[in-house]
């Protein structure tokens, strides 16, 4: 590769690296993750195995209509179906009474078509007589109100009937189809993170509990909380109400509110893993999950290696950068690849857009998928999604998106022996909080929050990952404060404002041990609990970073720095003025009132921490990672033009075009390829949405 000329941060870094060093601290602390290996399982899909196909409801159909839907599967070559999702009622239609030979006729069918089925759990929505025979099910809202079930995922899944009785449909369904030929994997309550709060006496009790195990004390809630501002101190347990999810209310409270329901939710998923361990411990776990759904969510990245084997996600993307983000979080820190349980083909109002899909699963090919199964096979004539259109028309003809489908299964077939799905050992993470996000989008009342932190956190996220997903170079995005981050060779923490003991103690042993960390502006302002640090901030990094970041403006005029002899101009207003103690500056804000350092740079042990005085923002964040890439050995992937992704995979080089407009890549002289049998010659036209494999 070659050598770039030293800039000026790393000729500041080698300074630094040579001044007196900081007391290193001991080798300590966060175990990797154990996620529910694919490790000793040689039989769990992994190196080789790529699956396409679709999500399948039987339960719209008749016998006649199963048979042809599974013939047209079978023409188009599809290799896995996703069923018994959203179905609880059909297979057991009255308590205690369950139905499956239904089920088994259709098992039998897809397995004679040579199709492999992931088996879904269906623990949401939960059937009507469930919510008639115990109310706790149903759902109240906080001013009271009872709902019915009135749409899907209006469930209590705290309450102890709706998890005695999913434990007892997992149980059902995993004694009978554990060894079925047809199941290949299993899947736990479709989207489970989407759904209410629940405010009845009975969730308010076990809040409560909840509370209890955490602080033990009133004492210390009423620490937490700050009880002592606005009169609202709390006496005793007595006097706790549940937190309004919808507000008004303040940030610590929030904060717990939504570490209940997550808790809650996890609760949920490992009672059925553990009904899988014991019924069904040969079939891995690859579920859709929806962590991040904005009406209660749960903490994934905190929980992913408790509840599954491969991340998994409905994949409905709307551009790459936020695409790239969101697969990536969903794979966490799994070293086995994706399961894309819904894939993007049609959608409400949406008939779909030829080649679109096509790109799409190449996409996920970049981002370690395996699976890709459309969401979904037949278009819904009724229900809540009237008017979805899926691969097969309201009249049962197959639409052109078989035939893509059909397309993208041929040609994944013949990728299995070229290094597909990927694996790969990555060298950068980027740091995400389900917490932090929680803390930095309060609920609508009277709160200061917003009005300091006027950016959102998921696009800091996205400024970070912009210079690699540019410089196409894999990444991973994960919880530091749960993940071992002793494998990258740098890690990125944007806007990272909550900084609790778990994520501070990982950013100070990585450090020490020879780390590289860039931590943007908005970070460790507050503790575990919600509240400022009543300390010099970076709170419980300040000396990791040699800065104190306390003071803060947001410039009347674009904020410009020097960097690499180049003037940078940014686009977020918000700066702290950096007042450096063992740090050194890499760069001078040149239009703030007094003049303070952009970035600085802070030996501390065997590593180094740098500070990004500002939010994440590619005129500044840009240009200082990619000053990293040489002196840490990251190399960059395949250079392209804006939308074209691509990856070197086994020797040869996969391209893909997201945009809606032709791309044209430069080329080093002849290359064939795989997928059309064309030669290019110096460079390759990309139609919209093409892809090409070259050798």
């Amino acid at each position: 590769m070659e050598r770039l000329f030293e800039t000026p941060l790393i000729r500041a870094l080698r300074f630094a690296m040579l001044a007196a060093a900081t007391l290193a601290v001991p080798l300590a602390g966060i175990v990797p993750a154990q996620a529910q290996s694919a490790v000793g399982h040689p039989d769990w899909p992994g190196y080789g195995d790529l699956f396409v196909g679709t999500c399948y409801q039987p339960i719209d159909r008749s016998p006649e209509q199963i048979r042809q839907d599974i013939t047209i599967m079978k023409k188009a070559g599809f290799t896995m179906v996703r069923m018994g999702d959203l179905s609880w009622d059909s297979f057991e239609p009255q308590e205690g009474h369950f139905t499956f030979e239904w089920f088994d006729a259709i098992l039998d069918q897809m397995h004679a078509a040579g199709i492999k089925v992931l088996l879904d759990i269906p623990g949401q929505p939960a059937p009507t007589w469930l919510h008639k025979t115990y109310p706790g099910v149903d759902l109240v809202t906080q001013d009271g109100v009872r709902r019915n079930a009135a749409t899907r995922y209006w469930d209590n899944i705290s309450d102890p009937d709706y998890r005695r009785l999913v434990r007892r449909l997992a149980e059902q369904m995993l004694k009978r189809y554990a060894h079925n030929p047809a199941v290949i994997a299993i899947g736990y309550t479709n989207e489970i993170g989407n759904g209410q709060m629940s405010y009845s006496p009975a969730d308010r009790q076990r809040f409560v509990g909840w509370l209890q195990k955490k602080y033990g004390t009133i004492a210390a809630l009423s620490t937490a909380w700050a009880t002592q501002r606005w009169s609202r101190r709390i006496n005793s347990w007595d006097e706790v109400d549940l937190p309004y999810g919808n507000g008004p209310g303040p940030n610590e409270r929030n904060l717990d509110l939504r570490r209940f329901w997550s808790n809650d939710t996890i609760g949920a998923l490992t009672d059925l893993e553990a009904v899988r361990k014991q019924f069904a411990p040969n079939l891995p776990v690859a579920s859709n999950f929806w962590p991040d759904a904005w009406t209660k969510g749960f903490d994934y990245l905190r929980s992913w290696d408790k509840v599954s084997t491969y991340g998994g996600q409905g994949f409905y993307p709307g551009e790459p950068l936020g695409a790239a983000l969101d697969v990536s979080r969903n794979r966490a820190g799994h070293d086995t690849p994706m399961w894309l349980n819904e894939f993007t083909a049609g959608g409400g109002g949406y008939y779909g857009t030829p080649g679109r899909s096509r790109m799409w699963a190449y996409f996920g090919l970049i981002y370690y998928a395996q699976t890709f199964l459309a969401w979904t096979f037949n278009s819904h004539s009724g229900g809540e999604e009237q008017g979805l259109f899926g691969l097969v028309d309201h009249d049962g003809r197959p639409s052109w998106k078989v035939g893509e489908f059909g397309q993208i299964a041929s040609e994944f077939a013949k990728l299995k022996s070229m290094g597909f799905p990927r694996y790969r050992k990555l060298e950068v993470a980027i740091a995400y909080s389900f917490q932090t996000n929680w803390l930095t989008s309060p609920p609508p009342g009277p709160n200061t929050m917003q009005e300091y932190f006027k950016t959102n956190y998921p696009d800091q996220a996205k400024a970070a990952l912009a210079p690699l997903f540019a410089d196409n170079i894999d990444i991973a995005v994960i919880d530091i404060g749960h993940d071992a981050i002793d494998r990258y060779k740098l890690v990125i923490l944007p806007s990272a404002y909550m900084m609790d003991k778990e994520t501070a103690e990982a950013v100070r042993r990585y450090v020490a041990n020879g780390g590289t960390v860039i931590m943007t502006g908005y970070s460790a302002k507050v503790d575990e609990t919600g509240k400022w640090f009543e300390t010099p901030l970076p709170g419980r990094l300040t000396d990791v970073f040699g800065v104190r970041t306390n003071e803060f403006y947001r410039a009347e005029q674009p904020l410009k720095s020097m960097f690499d002899g180049k003037v940078q101009t940014g686009t977020d207003p918000y700066y702290e003025v950096l007042e450096p103690s063992t740090a050194k500056p890499l760069a001078m804000f040149t239009n703030t009132p007094k003049p303070s350092p952009a970035v600085t740079v802070n030996r501390f042990g065997k590593g180094r921490a740098i500070y990004l005085a500002t939010a994440a923002q590619g005129a500044f964040l840009d240009p200082l990672v990619r000053s990293l890439y040489t002196e840490l050995g990251i190399e960059r992937g395949p250079v392209t033009p804006p939308g074209v992704v691509a990856r070197v995979v086994d020797g040869r080089t996969l391209y893909v075009n997201t945009n809606t407009a032709p791309a044209r890549v430069a080329l080093a002289g002849k290359q064939h390829d795989i997928l059309s049998g064309k030669a290019y010659t110096d460079r390759l036209d990309l139609p919209p949405y093409g892809v090409a494999l070259l050798q």
